[in-house]
């Protein structure tokens, strides 16, 4: 991945990362301060429902009392403290007093429990009513009231009127219904509920006993887990709900009767509406602070790009250059930061570097012409002797007559043509060796040259009793001197081909990667040592009895010249294999220098 692209990415991660940061602070913080302030409203609203209970349990006192002065229950109070009392008379006189009192519950019960009227259900005459044995509660309670319609929820008060040594309990109440809601002051995204604990709800949930301001119920089902919730614990409970209005916070308050036991549950339910568009616009504003971060990135990666990347680029282009031998590569260095030491540090090692090859090409043609100059008088020093022998043997049977001279002269001649044979061979082989030419490119098809330089062997091959395979997968074409790689080939199966004097295989192979064209010569022959390995492309090293050790250091020449690269893999008596590598892209081989198409 390129510098300017991981710019990019860089400017790119850290916007989305600061954004992303920001955001869920911003959100966080959001959403404290709304249930704060939820809880706020909520705990406020709850104070008003009990001021509300605490007022409409102090107006029920009121009346209960009132009821308790009234003619009707001086008479019954007279009535029970008679030794055999007569109730009779008095059936309708709790409804007459709850009606004018307006109760919603009314009943009078003495002082042994019995009830002598009731106005919410006036069958229960006779029947006994256990809190008119208790002590009479001092304030309002919460009490669950049996009706003919069922069992319902009241806000009652109890009033005692002394009659001799006997009493009358007054007990009056009103329901806690929907009513009772609307009476309270409630926000426009704030509503109440009041679900009612009734021995009949304690089966489970149901919807009949959950009183609202309104006949909808829509969401009563997504109300059950936290009322049961609530029922289990006794303690205080919130769940969000989900309708066609939007999110809702619930808190669950429970209601206590006079024995607290669990009677009731207030519900206060807060729309979450304005915290979820708040929400939204948060984000909307994230994302376009995250398309204007990314523009941002995207022009100050342009901009490092034109004031870093792109003097590195260059660089990065004249070092390419002066790696490929263009020892003249020149970078400008406009910039006095560290991009421009940098240049001028490149440029002043180009420089050196162009003077230290021109010293190191002189040394080395100099080195090299005495290493030539040692070769060449090595090898020619040894066929000198025995013309030198020769010759004196000659002149020497001359001098001792004809006779003498021609017994020796054929055997003179022949040893004379042998050693001058051998002068011209060696002379030929460094020859050879000085002239190899450059190589010479054009497209060539690489498993028609294997199968060239195969065929060019194959009597040498039979002779040899030695088998060939040719072995290309999907190798195409390659740019290359045709002649000269059929020479480096030819060369390794020769030697492939002495390596195994009792016959063997010889496997060409050819395959293709990522830009590069792999050759490879192998045979089960002989195989090398290690130090034989090593020293293998050395000039004039050969481990061959009349080798002149210049064959392979003419195929590294050969593959080096084409910019690819030669290795050799041996296992004495397994076998030998010359591994190439040679770049098949035309212009990778044409930029190296003395190199053209």
């Amino acid at each position: 991945m390129s510098f300017r692209r991981r710019l990019l990415l860089l400017f790119a991660f850290s916007v989305g990362v600061s954004v992303a940061v920001v955001t869920s602070i911003v959100s966080t913080m959001t959403r404290r301060a709304f249930d704060q302030a939820t809880d706020t409203r909520t705990a406020a609203l709850v104070q008003q429902f009990r001021r509300e209970f605490t007022r409409r349990g102090e107006e029920v006192s009121r009346k209960a009392e009132t009821a308790a002065s009234s003619p009707q229950a001086t008479r019954m109070a007279v009535a029970a403290a008679q030794p055999i009392p007569d109730y009779s008379g008095f059936l309708d006189a709790a409804r007459e007093l709850a009606q004018t009192e307006r109760l919603d519950f009314l009943e009078f019960a003495d002082n042994r429990g019995t009830i002598i009227s009731s106005a919410q259900w006036p069958a229960k005459f006779g029947y006994k009513e256990p809190m008119a044995l208790w002590p009479a509660p001092t304030s309002p309670f919460l009490k669950e009231e049996e009706t003919p319609h069922g069992a319902e929820l009241g806000l009652f008060a109890v009033h005692a009127l002394a009659a001799g040594d006997s009493k009358l309990s007054i007990i009056g109440g009103v329901r806690l219904d929907r009513t009772f809601l609307l009476d309270l002051d409630l926000p426009n995204d704030m509503r109440v509920m009041l679900y009612e604990k009734t021995e009949a709800s304690d089966h489970g949930f149901s919807s009949r006993h959950l009183i609202t301001p309104s006949d909808s119920q829509e969401d009563a089902g997504q109300l059950a887990a936290l009322i049961e919730s609530v029922e289990l614990t006794g303690r205080e409970a919130s769940v969000i709900t989900t309708s066609k209005a939007g999110e809702e916070m619930v808190n669950a308050f429970p209601l206590s009767g006079e024995n607290n036991q669990l009677l009731g549950i207030f519900l206060v339910g807060s729309s979450r509406q304005i915290y979820n568009q708040l929400r939204r616009e948060i984000r909307l504003a994230a994302l376009i602070a995250a398309t204007a971060g990314l523009v941002l990135a995207v022009l100050l990666s342009s901009w490092a790009a034109a004031r870093v990347t792109r003097p590195l680029e260059q660089l990065a282009e004249a070092a390419r250059e002066i790696a490929m031998g263009n020892w003249k590569a020149f970078v400008s260095a406009d910039s006095r930061d560290e991009v421009g030491e940098l240049a001028d540090a490149l440029n002043r090692m180009a420089g050196d570097l162009l003077e230290q090859r021109e010293r190191l090409l002189q040394s080395e043609r100099l080195a090299a012409w005495r290493e030539a100059a040692r070769r060449l008088a090595h090898e020619l020093k040894n066929p000198l002797f025995p013309l030198q022998l020769t010759v004196e043997n000659l002149v020497r049977a001359r001098s001792q007559g004809p006779e003498q001279f021609e017994e020796i002269f054929a055997e003179s001649a022949t040893t004379l043509l042998s050693e001058i044979n051998r002068l011209k061979n060696t002379v030929a082989h460094f020859g050879e060796f000085s002239k190899v030419p450059k190589p010479q490119l054009e497209k060539v098809r690489v498993d028609e040259l294997l199968q060239h330089v195969a065929s060019v062997h194959r009597a040498q091959l039979q002779q040899a009793s030695v088998e060939c395979r040719v072995e290309t997968s999907g190798v195409g074409t390659m740019f290359a001197d045709p002649d000269l790689l059929h020479r480096a080939l030819s060369n390794l199966m020769l030697n492939a081909i002495e390596a195994m004097p009792t016959g063997g295989t010889i496997c060409l192979k050819a395959r293709q990667n990522s830009g590069w064209v792999e050759l490879e010569v192998s045979d089960t022959g002989v195989g090398l040592s290690p130090s034989e390995a090593q020293n293998l492309f050395t000039p004039y090293y050969t481990s061959k009895q009349h080798g002149t050790g210049l064959g392979l250091a003419i195929v590294h020449s050969i593959i080096t010249d084409h910019g690819g690269s030669i290795r050799v893999e041996s296992q004495p008596a397994r076998g030998t294999t010359f591994m190439i590598e040679l770049p098949a892209n035309h212009d990778a081989v044409r930029a190296l220098p003395g190199n053209h198409a």
